[in-house]
């Protein structure tokens, strides 16, 4: 098992996934999926509790199992984004409910803590981490063109489908990593709020993605040190972090 330092330091790269992905989300108008999709790891929680499996295992196969339902539902039906990600938000919320039994499992599942932190994991989330901040760099230009100009990305040779389906697969990804610290309640939040305030400090794309994956990090590390040094509650003091820095962008003046 590994000290705190460690979990410190994948904290720290999972906020910079989180931020990033943010930032693509509020562009393309999907911020509150990162909410909404948090919970659809509820049900893996419960059933890997149920089976006394590693439960971030049991939240990342539902969760690729509900990003997968959530872009079949996209191109095979007429719904919206929102809708087909609330359908299967609700469906989860409930088979969630029913399948964790104990409070205490519950309290994990929702708010974070899921045991002490071995090696595989932590290079597991560092990896992941890395490989999303990686990935959303690559395809950067082509997400951008698909918000910006969906009919135009077929004659530059863009499968509109097929970056929405790597978007939302990165998205899972850099939800499961911050689970461990957040919780399903709470890791939507650290996708939402730093983006939301990068929004309002910025007024150029690279000064953006930056800035919201900075305030991310910045968020995680002093609520690390805050629910270390009063006994708080870790997840939440981050959030609270997260959220007292988009209260003081919004006193920022617009230029």
């Amino acid at each position: 098992m590994l000290n705190a330092y460690s979990s410190v330091i994948l904290a720290v790269f999972a906020a910079a996934a989180a931020g990033l992905v943010g930032a693509f989300a509020l562009m393309k108008r999907t911020i509150l999926a990162g909410d909404v999709m948090s919970h659809i790891a509820i049900p893996g929680l419960g059933l890997a509790i149920l089976w006394k499996v590693d439960p971030l295992v049991g939240g990342g196969l539902t969760l690729l199992l509900g990003i997968l339902l959530i872009w079949h539902l996209q191109k095979s039906t007429e719904l919206s984004s929102e809708a087909a990600i609330g359908v299967i938000f609700a469906s989860s919320v409930a088979l969630g409910a029913l399948l964790i039994n104990s409070t205490e499992a519950l309290v994990d599942a929702l708010f974070g803590g899921f045991g002490a932190l071995s090696w595989d994991q932590f290079i597991f989330g560092i990896a992941t981490s890395v490989f999303v901040i990686a990935a959303l760099w690559i395809l950067r230009h082509k997400l951008i063109i698909t918000l910006f100009s969906p009919d135009l990305a077929p004659s530059a040779g863009i499968r509109v489908g097929a970056v929405n389906l790597y978007f939302l697969l990165l998205f899972g990804l850099a939800i499961l990593v911050s689970l461990r610290f957040l919780g399903a309640l709470l890791v939507g939040s650290l996708i939402i709020i730093p983006a939301s305030a990068a929004r309002q400090l910025t007024h150029s794309l690279g000064a953006f993605l930056t800035t919201s994956m900075a305030l991310a990090v910045a968020s995680t590390l002093i609520g690390f040190y805050l629910s270390a040094r009063y006994s708080l509650e870790q997840g939440a003091t981050i959030v609270v972090v997260a959220a007292a820095f988009f209260a003081l962008s919004l006193l920022v003046p617009k230029k």
